[in-house]
């Protein structure tokens, strides 16, 4: 039986957007250890399935593939940042209007 984690796409230190967030992604995880290639020193693995990404609308979606297709899954809840709307205009007021 497959394991798979189930995890929802999150923002990366480069992105500034929303934009490829809402998505949910299913991972396979392998059994096989990563070796060292003995001549450049990168990791290697026998097993191409850990290069594989799914990805689901919806939470719903990913366990039911999972379920139909016999996999053993984790579903790794995300957390939730929260972002302060901010304008332009907001560098050039008053501090005591800002409420500092």
């Amino acid at each position: 039986m497959r394991t798979v984690r189930i995890y929802h796409s999150y923002q990366t230190a480069m992105q500034s957007g929303k934009g490829k967030t809402k998505k949910w992604i299913m991972e396979f995880e392998t059994d096989d250890p990563l070796t060292p290639e003995p001549l450049v020193g990168w990791v290697q693995s026998s097993d191409m399935t850990q290069q594989l990404y799914l990805s689901f609308n919806s939470l719903e979606e990913a366990l039911h593939f999972a379920k139909v297709k016999d996999f053993a899954y984790t579903v790794s809840n995300p957390c939730q940042i929260l972002t302060v709307p901010k304008n332009y205009a907001f560098n050039f007021t008053n501090p005591r209007v800002r409420g500092f």
